[in-house]
């Protein structure tokens, strides 16, 4: 297949996955990085052709909750690597997944180190600056902490400045500071960081001090959401009341609720549901909520994201479809259009459809494997091609 990088090109031959099912044979038009039709039989003048004969056309992935560049940064508790060859080499991982719309799923911890808000201020500086090297369409998600109530002012602008689209309001702390929870939580710390137990317990005590400011500050931070038209994320609803809590605040999207009757709950006050690739293909979530085929079986299954794994969101709707728990093409929509849509910005993204941009991939029929990629355009440019 030719690398070229016109502004109009017509790619010919391809089976086209639509909002509205499969179009066989078809010719997509792209002009200027957009969509302009999908259902052409021929390519009209001034456009290059492109031939996908025997290839499947379909969306580029949305990926609006992941952190696996995490490991990237920091592949080591305690070792770093430089910051701009760690998202370099993340933005070739997301294009080989087939992901080309990526919220960067930044927390903004009290934690030192991979988590801290200084990390968090070099990731948004790194990804903010123009020419950085990498071509997925990169934005900022924050997973903010509540008990993080430094440098308040410092988000706010963030977050007006329309640097971070996406906020998730989380709040990991032990319950209490009863030395079983301590020690639960110490051990995800040290898989991110270097401390002592006796660091770790006076990290805890006192973010323990800072809940009941931090919890002032969101719902000062839900407000400023509502103003700004900023989608917001709950994350981790366990219980009724944690709905609830959800439902008042207005968030949007309810990242990984523990059981079906909660994922129900959410759903019917507007919220779509977001889980984790990973949980389908691992066969169950790792730290025992509901399995993502149960929710499917249920009908309680929005949105998948890629969460600590981005070939798993490639591979997730083939098992979807293998298991008979949805059809291909729906989904399909649960890691393009759904997720777009639950991120406001299903107007641009998630879908081959005139008006969108012309985010998508181009594959070899029936192989759920992210080898199966023969090449990712984004913006109408390809970015990825194999031989």
């Amino acid at each position: 297949m030719t690398v070229i990088s016109p502004e109009k090109i017509a790619v010919q031959g391809a089976a086209v996955l639509t909002p509205d099912g499969w179009r066989k044979d078809s010719t997509v038009l792209v002009k200027d990085g957009k969509f302009v039709a999908v259902d052409q039989t021929t390519a009209p003048t001034g456009y290059t052709p492109i031939d996908a004969t025997g290839l499947q056309l379909l969306p580029g992935l949305v990926d609006i909750h992941g952190d696996a560049f995490e490991r990237m940064i920091a592949p080591r508790p305690g070792v770093s690597m430089p910051l701009e060859m760690a998202l370099v080499e993340n933005d070739q991982a997301l294009l080989s997944a087939g992901i080309t719309t990526f919220f960067y799923s930044i927390t903004d911890s009290f934690e030192p180190g991979l988590r801290s808000r200084a990390t968090a201020r070099k990731l948004i500086k790194q990804l903010t600056t123009p020419n950085n090297g990498l071509r997925t369409d990169s934005r900022i998600h924050i997973r903010h902490e509540q008990a993080n109530t430094a440098d308040y002012d410092e988000l706010c602008h963030w977050l007006e400045s329309r640097q971070v689209t996406l906020l998730s309001l989380n709040n990991h702390l032990p319950d209490t500071l009863d030395d079983r929870l301590i020690e639960r939580y110490a051990h995800s710390v040290r898989q991110r960081i270097k401390q002592s137990d006796a660091d770790i317990r006076t990290l805890v005590e006192t973010a323990h001090g800072h809940l009941a400011q931090g919890l002032a500050q969101t719902e000062d931070l839900v407000q400023r959401c509502h103003q700004l038209e900023t989608p917001m994320a709950s994350h981790d609803d366990e219980t009724e009341a944690d709905v609830a809590k959800s439902r008042e605040r207005g968030v949007a999207i309810a990242e990984f609720p523990a059981a079906i009757p909660l994922a129900q709950q959410s759903r019917a006050y507007g919220a779509a549901v977001l889980m984790g690739a990973p949980n389908l293909v691992r066969g169950g979530s790792h730290v025992g909520y509901m399995g993502v085929d149960e929710a499917a079986q249920d009908q309680v299954l929005d949105c998948l994201r890629s969460d600590y794994h981005y070939p798993s969101l490639f591979h997730a709707p083939f098992l979807l479809a293998k298991k008979n728990l949805m059809s291909f093409a729906q989904a399909w929509k649960c890691v393009s259009q759904y997720p777009a849509e639950a991120a406001k910005i299903g107007d641009q993204k998630g879908k081959i459809a005139p008006g969108h941009d012309a985010d998508f991939l181009l594959l070899t029929p029936d192989c759920p494997l992210p080898s199966a990629i023969r090449a990712v355009y984004i913006n109408g440019q390809p970015v990825k091609q194999s031989s």
